[in-house]
């Protein structure tokens, strides 16, 4: 264990925290380790939702270069933010154990969904989602940094802002007053960490290894692969979630149109022994019901 794993990671209090986790998990292995901070082009581009900047991986590419160019060992990412189809070279080692994937509405004062109000979000998926069930309310976009995003929130006229969970808890930023959106299927992955590594730097590849939670990993890779099925990324409405419920898995999908009119779903549960290609399946199904025509609509609206 003579070689330090050089850590990398993006700037953010949030992103610095996952990394650290890392960090501590592989030192308690006995693994020497140090942390590389860079600042990704997602995290400098806050005058554009992220939809119309046009870049896979936006937040994940500049440490993909890093790694290939031999600055770092490896990566943390929030795994929701991951490409479904990692750099050549580049592997998925660990899926950390997953916090919760809840969505949450912060909110300043009480607040009435029956009024019309204005719902701050960066997301397709949450403001897809957000005017299918509240076609009255006004959404704006809202970018940045988990602290930037409470920040602008509080300088605003908004009603509330959507965020995920997990992430304001983790920093101990989350607020008092929130609700939970246990009705909005969440990114897929969401609340998950995944580290990845070199194919071909077998040291990292064993070490990090050792970090993998196996029921995390299941589900994460069941809805990365109904994601990657839709082809779908940052500019596309769509949600998933599979749990592990005794020895079956609950999955549940949703492909939105971008004005929150269109909903497309899918449910199902098979036994765990059976997880392969679960995604896929329902994938196709969404598919196969109008998501071909559904997703071809979202690609030619993106353009324009």
């Amino acid at each position: 264990m003579s070689k330090t794993i050089r850590i990398g990671t993006r700037d953010s209090e949030l992103a610095l925290w996952q990394a650290k986790t890392v960090q501590t998990h592989l030192e308690t292995l006995g693994y020497s380790t140090t942390l590389v901070p860079v600042k990704a082009t997602g995290d400098l581009l806050l005058d554009k939702p992220l939809y119309e900047l046009g870049i896979t991986g936006i937040f994940t590419k500049t440490l993909d270069i890093a790694m290939l160019n031999g600055s770092v060992d490896i990566a943390v990412h929030s795994m929701k933010d991951v490409p479904t189809r990692l750099p050549k070279g580049i592997v998925q080692t660990a899926v950390l154990e997953r916090a919760t994937s809840e969505d949450i509405l912060v909110t300043k004062n009480a607040f009435n969904p029956i009024d019309p109000c204005t719902i701050a979000t960066g997301s397709l998926r949450r403001k897809a989602q957000w005017l299918h069930r509240y076609p009255h309310h006004r959404v704006v976009d809202l970018r940045g940094n988990v602290n930037t995003r409470l920040q602008k929130l509080e300088e605003n006229e908004w009603a509330g802002a959507i965020f995920a969970k997990a992430g304001l808890k983790r920093i101990n930023v989350l607020p008092e007053t929130f609700e939970i959106l246990d009705w909005m299927v969440p990114a897929p992955a969401q609340g998950a960490m995944v580290v990845v590594a070199l194919e071909r730097d077998d040291f990292c590849v064993e070490a990090t290894a050792q970090l993998n939670h196996k029921p995390s990993d299941i589900c994460t890779h069941i809805e990365r692969q109904f994601l990657r099925t839709l082809e779908g990324g940052c500019t596309a409405p769509i949600g998933a979630l599979a749990q592990i419920v005794g020895n079956a898995i609950k999955f549940k999908g949703c492909l939105f149109s971008l004005d929150g009119k269109t909903k497309l779903e899918v449910a199902n549960s098979i036994p765990v022994s059976e997880y392969s290609g679960f995604g896929k399946k329902a994938g196709e199904e969404i598919l196969a019901n109008g998501g071909t025509e559904l997703m071809a609509d979202i690609k030619s609206q993106m353009k324009k």
